[in-house]
């Protein structure tokens, strides 16, 4: 039985990606900031809970995560942990950078102390891309980072590319680009987008605010993502990849298919208001993503309405 440690278990990613691990027979293991408090609500969600062994980890604390390293043994490493919101990076920048980058540095460290030959997933950002404009960005695309988040994953993945030049760990990195689900949180702007439109269809007669429509985006289906880094730990030698789903749309896109998954017309029930707006948003960022294709053959096979359909579908489900 392979063993797995998922750092970060607890939002989206880490819920699906234990289930997918569970399903193909690994161990697995997550961690927390604090496993005693936490109430594993995306766990229980998708009926995980009770088969994945639970712990507390501050990857701000090195010799913590040298601790859970040894206690769990793992063949697989996916580093998931860090504050994980664009817009909360610009009010707390120094928090995200020390989450997100110095949190893989005290995990490479660790395996390279501890001599450990386990494999190790980096989940980067498209955010780290800045505004690629019409050309979609691939594995050799530069980084031009436009949020203390952006910047902190670019220095994750870097020092991921790092260990695994000097020292021969075995590491590689996802460049994900925007992947939803019925577990996002309401502080991204999808979920908020759902949950208004669904409280819209049941008569709240609220309006959505938000602060641009012209943004465009990659978006695709948070499950098929966590096949994909499961793939890329599963390669002969570590490589890293772009994971998109390569059709673009704009948040105006996203906001009409999910109005119209109602029976809604968006138009009347949302308004712009710039106030809302982030001192520094990428307006186009696309993903290309043959590479994994042509090498893993992964491909995103979720498009937008399709995206839009199971969202309100689960959001009213759960209402």
């Amino acid at each position: 039985m392979r063993r797995a440690l998922i750092v970060g278990v607890s939002g989206q990613d880490g819920a699906y990606l234990s289930q997918l691990l569970l399903q193909k027979g690994y161990w697995v293991a997550g961690t927390s900031r604090d496993a005693r408090s936490n109430s594993w609500t995306n766990l229980r969600r998708l009926g995980v809970h009770g088969r994945v062994h639970t712990l507390s980890l501050d990857t701000g604390d090195p010799e913590g995560v040298a601790r859970v390293l040894e206690e769990t043994h793992p063949d697989e490493i996916y580093n998931l942990a860090g504050q994980s919101s664009v817009g909360l990076s610009f009010e707390r920048p120094l928090e995200t950078f020390a989450s997100i980058s110095l949190g893989m540095f005290h995990v490479l460290e660790a395996i390279r102390r501890l001599g450990l030959r386990a494999r190790v997933f980096n989940a980067c950002s498209s955010e780290c891309f800045g505004d690629t404009g019409e050309n979609a960005a691939d594995e050799g695309s530069p980084f031009r980072p436009h949020s203390p988040y952006a910047v902190a994953k670019a220095a994750a993945y870097w020092a991921a590319a790092n260990y695994r030049d000097a020292y021969g760990l075995w590491v590689c990195s996802a460049i994900l680009f925007n992947h939803e689900s019925p577990l996002r949180s309401e502080r991204f702007v999808t979920s908020k987008i759902v949950g208004a439109a669904c409280r819209i269809a049941r008569g709240s007669g609220e309006r959505l605010r938000l602060g641009t429509l012209t943004i465009v985006r990659d978006w695709g289906w948070a499950p098929e993502y966590v096949d994909a880094m499961w793939r890329l730990l599963q390669q002969e030698l570590p490589r890293d990849y772009v994971v998109a789903s390569g059709s673009s749309s704009t948040l105006e896109d996203f906001v009409r298919e999910i109005f119209a998954a109602l029976d809604l017309d968006w138009r009347a029930h949302v308004e712009v208001d710039p106030a809302l707006g982030r001192p520094s948003e990428p307006r186009c960022v696309r993903g290309d993503a043959r590479r994994i294709a042509r090498d893993l053959g992964w491909s995103a096979r979720c498009r937008l309405p399709e995206l839009a359909r199971r969202l309100v579908r689960a959001a009213r489900e759960s209402a």
